[in-house]
């Protein structure tokens, strides 16, 4: 990252230099709005993100914007329902019945998954059913076409993974829950790996299908954490199949992006070797417990930091104290991959002014 007197890369040629370790003509600020954005009035949202982050200055970084595929599920019924604030899902095939279900809560504006499906081995096997029938169909001129749409404007980073993540993490957060898929692991490991391979067949077809368009880079929703996997599953279970993912995009010229918004002190060693572009969303404690300065230290200079602004630091520090610590972040990867972002999510209540503040700051780093 270097900087300079006058702007003239455009927010696009600026994100990707950043990530790819060129030159850029100052550094790049790009926040997360996740949960903040849902916060706005519908009038602000109606007029797009993009415009959003455009107006306040910022260098317009969207994350999971659109996909190269579709999935169908052939030979399972999904049937959803939604009353009094609790959703349900139900995936029923010849094997069996899964049901997932989700409560609602006001204060955090957002569903949590309240009941994993899978407890059992017929439901591993209900699981792995749904999972050999589906089938991933290519997209791909819905998602060139908003690529195009975006020109200069922004830097889309389209989405990976059936659902959105690695297969193991899908295991942790959507199917099984960390306890129980430890327990299944230890009792019926076979039949956890097989199904693990069913899930990562059809999860690198969606990367093979995504490598065939314009996207410049991916990225995939891992909230990567030593809170709920420990270093040696993600080494056995993770770590080959984000390297894989990396590798067939690196084929077409193309890069990958991990979120990774946890505890990631112990996984980094890992992380490092799997060919990935950045980490996004890297934190400082207390949302993360690995400072800007240990991830430089604990990965290699080629892949980049996207992040840095601790979600409650943003939150509650005053706007003087913020804009030091951008000063200490940009100074200390002067030289290095970085993009500054908020890390993990953006909280509701964050002053817009701090926002543009920064936005200024970084325009006038030197």
């Amino acid at each position: 990252m270097t900087s300079g007197n006058h702007c003239w890369m455009t927010p696009k040629e600026r994100l990707l230099a950043a990530i790819l370790g060129k030159e850029t003509d100052r550094p790049a600020f790009s926040p997360f709005l996740a949960y903040y954005w849902e916060s706005l009035s519908e009038e602000t949202r109606s007029k797009g993100m993009l415009t959003y982050l455009e107006a306040m200055g910022a260098d317009p970084l969207l994350r999971g914007h659109g996909c190269a595929w579709e999935v169908r599920t052939p030979g399972s019924e999904v049937t959803e329902t939604e009353h009094a604030g609790r959703k349900r899902q139900t995936i029923a095939n010849k094997k069996g019945v899964l049901t997932l279900e989700w409560t609602y809560v006001a204060t955090a504006n957002t569903w949590f998954l309240t009941t994993h499906p899978v407890k059992t081995i017929a439901d591993l096997e209900t699981m792995r059913a749904y999972y050999d029938a589906m089938e991933v169909v290519p997209v791909l001129e819905t998602l060139n076409s908003q690529i195009s749409d975006l020109g200069e404007r922004a830097l889309a980073l389209p989405i990976l993974g059936i659902e959105q993540k690695s297969c193991f993490q899908s295991m942790i957060e959507h199917w099984v829950g960390t306890e129980e898929l430890t327990y299944l692991l230890y009792d019926e490991p076979e039949e956890v790996e097989a199904t693990l391979q069913s899930m990562q067949r059809r999860a690198f077809e969606t990367v093979e299908v995504s490598a065939e368009t314009q996207a410049e880079g991916f990225i995939f929703w891992d909230d990567t954490s030593t809170t709920n996997q420990s270093p040696a599953f993600y080494d056995r279970y993770v770590a080959p199949e984000v390297t894989r993912w990396a590798a067939c995009l690196a084929a077409s010229d193309k890069f990958l992006v991990q979120h990774a918004c946890g505890h990631l002190h112990d996984l980094l060693p890992a992380m490092a070797r799997q060919g990935i572009a950045a980490v996004e969303s890297i934190s400082p404690p207390p949302t993360g417990n690995v400072t800007v300065k240990e991830a430089l230290e604990l990965l290699p200079p080629e892949v980049a930091l996207i992040g840095g602004l601790e979600p409650t630091f943003l939150l509650y520090e005053p706007v003087e104290t913020v804009l030091d610590e951008v000063d200490r972040l940009l100074e200390m990867n002067r030289g290095r991959r970085f993009v500054l972002a908020n890390s993990d999510s953006c909280t509701p209540g964050v002053s817009y002014d701090k926002f543009t503040a920064v936005v200024e700051r970084v325009k006038s780093f030197r």
